[in-house]
């Protein structure tokens, strides 16, 4: 798997040109996310950087089946942005992946939160969306970030589960 995306994540770095400096920027619950992330940072030669909330998820509110959970409070309200605890320099990226579980289809609201927090500098960089999930696909991830943020530069995103 590590040699698959490997090559998949060099086809799509020569298909796009991308050139410059690489950062890792992922959200990730329970590990999965985390170990996807450690995988590409590394084979893409790239900086690594976690989005923390302010306050951490606890195995009860990630539970998808209580509709009173925090994970399922926050993913039925598309306004709601959690808080993040600190936010890194991305002025020195060009190409930046953006990891995350898939939850309830798209990505978490934290990563709205990310987002918003630096939108206007992301603007200039391209972006690339990768997922991991127990069954769902990265696509309506995908759709949903460039319909969401439309000024920004997306690129195909990668599942990559089973890191």
């Amino acid at each position: 798997m590590k040699k698959f995306m490997t090559i998949l994540a060099a086809a799509m770095l020569a298909a796009t040109g991308m050139q410059g400096k690489t950062i890792v920027v992922y959200f990730s619950a329970m590990g999965t996310t985390k170990n996807a992330a450690q995988v590409l940072a590394k084979e893409q030669n790239a900086v690594l950087w976690e989005i923390e909330p302010a306050e951490r998820y606890t195995a009860a509110d990630l539970d998808w089946r209580n509709k009173q959970s925090r994970s399922s409070l926050e993913m039925a309200d598309p306004a709601a942005r959690p808080t993040i605890k600190q936010c890194t320099n991305i002025q020195p990226y060009d190409t930046i992946y953006v990891g995350f579980p898939i939850w309830w289809g798209i990505c978490p609201r934290i990563i709205d939160s990310w987002l918003e927090n630096n939108l206007e500098q992301l603007e200039s960089k391209t972006l690339i969306p990768f997922a991991t999930s127990g069954g769902s696909g990265i696509e309506q991830s995908e759709t949903y970030l460039k319909k969401t943020y439309p000024s920004l530069h997306w690129q195909k995103g990668l599942l990559l589960n089973k890191m």
